[in-house]
């Protein structure tokens, strides 16, 4: 569907969220032609637009190859050809055909081109077969490195998962692999061999058994759902639920851990219905009742796939058992769940178009963990779980990367890009508005892809103001602002420094027993007066900036 439109720098922290990004990460390196292929919407992926896939994958554990085919269903939009899909080696597609005719097929690394013999009528609708197989890459650091994970669970099954975002969902089933454009619905259906399940996205349809003894899981997902979100796990797997009462009725939640945790899992899940709460309040309905909301136990840390968010956090608290914060709060929930259930909201509801706006899904996910934190323990716990982020803030390089070759920014996009809209919040100085807007994000731009530009736009509209120098300072540059200043008896002077041109945060202070709102500029000093002789001001900790008494 094409939708509208650092100290503590080596801690934990940052093991895992510049780990999370290191898989892609940009420094040094030379674009080639394939990011360019991978990462632009080429002539050969404008021309249609994507309805629906038809994906049937055959598991094998034993020698960790995939076979199978996908039924690409597409729309007309422009006269043309050529079709590109991608694939990463050392996949392969065997065969594409349309009407049963056996098409042209060429490949150019990733990129595969279809040469479309029929004619491609504007408006008019049609499908192609693709079939593929091959021993899909195995990730080594899942989820950072993508690609497929082949484990033994404790009892000695066979225990698999694929984890795709960043490298791309065509690490192990061909599509169309740009974000821009999603699949209206898509129906997933994996062979597993007998005494294993399969658990992927949306809803269970059907179990077909097999004269082997294998079975096929038949799942349908019947939203919009981004290609790196579709996922396969297979294992020796239980199964329990509950139903939330939610915003928009009742919403299954459904359960899959293996057999042994079933136990643990009980207790632990129970951060589920604490994290549909909060998150509804703050951030409007979840996004997929129609699929339900799924927890899946998988042999790595977990992910954000749409309607089967994937757990691995060994049933601890906190990320692995560490407070992430610093702060304490952190140990009050599991990370896992409630990071990776926020990115159901911004990740799978809202969508980047292109990897370079990455911090759409991951500055509001991480952000959603201090509201989470206010709304179950109050206000000043929230602000103290975010400001406690920054120390793992590193100011390398800036959080939008390049576009169009599929390239993300910094991993700041993470703690900095959560106390940019912590801070973005204090501007507000209404927590009722605040949360309006949050959620008025996920109704202006439901089940969409997105540009930065889109969400900067909509934040400065509701807002009232001109937040571009505000988004070019925290998005686009690595310095922290720092509020200068002069005291004289009762006159306080101040400006903005250590910014780009026209920042104009307005920032709230500590002056004697007295709360001043300041509204500093770049260009000049501005000039107050107290009611009384001070010595010096503190800036309220909510505002992520720095500040200097001039000399």
């Amino acid at each position: 569907m094409i939708t509208r439109s650092a100290c503590h720098a080596a801690g934990v922290f940052l093991l895992l969220l510049v780990s999370s990004t290191s898989a892609f990460s940009q420094k040094n390196r030379t674009f080639t032609r394939q990011d360019t292929l991978r990462g632009s919407i080429t002539p050969e992926r404008a021309w249609w637009d994507l309805v629906h896939y038809d994906l049937r994958i055959k598991v094998n554990p034993q020698d960790s190859s995939m076979h199978g085919t996908n039924l690409v269903r597409y729309k007309v939009l422009k006269a043309q050809q050529v079709m590109q899909l991608d694939l990463q080696p050392p996949m392969r597609i065997t065969q594409v055909t349309q009407n049963g005719q056996q098409l042209a097929v060429k490949q150019d690394g990733n990129a595969w081109y279809i040469t479309l013999p029929g004619k491609q009528a504007v408006g008019a609708l049609h499908a192609v077969e693709v079939q593929f197989g091959g021993k899909p890459k195995v990730s080594r650091n899942p989820p950072w490195s993508g690609g497929v994970t082949w484990k033994k669970d404790p009892a000695g099954n066979p225990f698999i998962a694929t984890s795709v975002q960043g490298e791309g969902a065509s690490l192990f089933w061909p599509n169309k692999d740009h974000m821009y454009d999603e699949p209206d619905s898509m129906m997933i259906r994996v062979t597993v061999p007998k005494n294993l399940m399969d658990v992927s996205n949306g809803r269970l349809r059907q179990v077909e058994n097999h004269p082997d003894g294998s079975r096929t899981f038949h799942w349908a997902v019947t939203n919009p759902i981004n290609n790196y979100g579709v996922n396969v796990n297979v294992g020796d797997y239980v199964h329990f639920s509950e139903v939330y009462p939610g915003e928009k009725g009742n919403l299954d939640c459904d359960y899959y851990v293996l057999r042994d945790n079933l136990d643990k899992a009980k207790a632990q899940f129970k951060d589920v219905p604490r994290m549909l709460k909060a998150f509804e309040h703050w951030f409007g309905p979840y996004p997929f009742y129609e699929d339900g909301f799924k927890l899946v136990e998988v042999p790595y840390l977990g992910m954000e796939h749409q309607s089967s968010v994937t757990y691995g956090n060994k049933y601890r608290n906190g990320y692995l058992g560490r407070d992430l914060s610093g702060s304490g709060w952190g140990l009050k929930f599991d990370y896992i769940i409630i990071h990776e259930s926020g990115h159901e909201w911004f990740a799978n509801n809202i969508t980047y178009k292109d990897i370079a706006d990455m911090w759409v899904h991951e500055s509001f996910t991480t952000y959603s963990e201090p509201i989470f934190v206010e709304y179950h323990y109050g206000k000043q716990a929230g602000s103290e779980y975010a400001i406690g982020l920054r120390r793992n803030i590193a100011n390398d390089k800036p959080i939008i990367g390049p576009y169009h070759v599929n390239a993300s920014g910094s991993g700041d996009m993470y703690p900095k890009g959560a106390n940019m809209l912590h801070t973005l919040r204090q501007v507000v100085r209404d927590d009722e508005k605040w949360r309006k807007i949050l959620r008025g994000l996920n109704q202006e731009f439901y089940h969409q892809t997105v540009t930065s530009a889109q969400i900067e736009n909509y934040l400065s509209r509701q807002i009232g103001r001109d937040l571009n120098p505000f988004f070019d300072q925290y998005l686009r540059d690595v310095r922290i602002p720092v509020l200068e200043y002069r005291l004289e008896g009762n006159r306080l002077s101040y400006r903005w420094t250590n910014t780009v041109s026209g920042f104009n945060l307005p920032v709230k202070v500590q002056a004697g027993e007295k709360e001043l709102w300041l509204e500093p500029v770049t260009t000049k000093w501005k000039t107050t007066k107290t009611k009384a002789a001070v010595t010096d001001i503190k800036v309220d900790p909510n505002f992520y900036v720095s500040q200097k008494k001039a000399e």
